[in-house]
């Protein structure tokens, strides 16, 4: 087997095994994997891996279409533009709450801390694979205090946050797709009068419905019980009359606001 080859076939592997987290990451390394062995097949393959993922789909769907260069800066360029329309939001706020793992959250927040911004993260683990704990780990390394609660804690650390900042896998027409317990943070935040804002590239938008995924049950309880099914839904929407605002490179905009400026792109 030729090196590529090999290489090729553990990027799949580390996609598909969720290895590689954070929407970002993954079209990243997706990008990468195709200038292993630029072909359709090679496209379609990862695609294919995580085809609920507008961000992977979307980086590999420009290909042919804008410049290699342009492409690859994409992803910075954004985070950049993120960063400080993120450090906004966060004037004034002392506790800011997030879940699971996104790369576009971190690198804000850790952004705001070295603009000297003071603020706590209260974060929640994300089970079955903990992805909360690997965010926790991010963002306490660079000196930004964290408290890391147990899923079925978000009730308790919502009441006590200033605002809600959170990812999204998939932006959608008329909802966000982000990690399984996000509707729960979304309808409490309402509840509880707490702002919620999602942050993310504009990449990840998709005018498509996108599947909601399902991951093998295995990841949750290895050996379960006879007659004793577990489910283990990914993903889940978030209707965007919960969302406050959509965070991007292109600004802090009402969700309604944000599908009419992507709409022009």
């Amino acid at each position: 087997m030729k090196r590529e080859d090999a290489r090729l076939k553990r990027i799949y592997r580390d996609i598909k095994d969720i290895k590689i987290q954070g929407a970002t990451n993954i079209a990243r390394v997706a990008l990468q994997a195709y200038y292993l062995k630029p072909e359709a097949k090679t496209k379609n393959e990862l695609i294919g891996l995580r085809p609920t993922e507008p961000m992977l789909v979307n980086t590999l769907n420009s290909l042919g279409k804008l410049p290699k260069e342009e492409i690859a800066s994409h992803f910075d360029e954004a985070q950049d533009k993120i960063n400080r329309n993120a450090l906004n939001i966060l004037k004034g706020k002392k506790k800011v709450y997030t879940h699971c793992h996104s790369t576009n959250v971190i690198k804000a927040l850790v952004y705001a801390k070295k603009k000297g911004k003071n603020f706590e993260v209260y974060n929640t683990e994300t089970r079955p694979l903990f992805q909360g704990r690997t965010t926790s780990k991010d963002l306490a390394k660079a000196g930004i205090k964290v408290t890391q609660f147990v899923d079925s804690g978000m009730h308790q650390a919502i009441k006590e946050v200033d605002l809600i900042m959170i990812g999204a896998d998939a932006l959608l027409k008329s909802s966000i797709i982000n990690k399984i317990g996000s509707g729960a943070i979304a309808e409490i935040a309402y509840i509880h009068k707490k702002p919620l804002y999602i942050v993310a590239d504009s990449w990840k938008f998709s005018p498509k419905n996108v599947r909601i995924e399902e991951r093998d049950f295995h990841e949750v309880w290895k050996n379960a019980p006879k007659n004793v099914k577990v489910r283990d839904p990914a993903f889940e929407k978030i209707d965007k009359k919960y969302i406050t605002g959509i965070i991007s490179e292109l600004g802090v905009l009402k969700y309604n606001d944000f599908l009419r400026k992507i709409s022009r792109k």
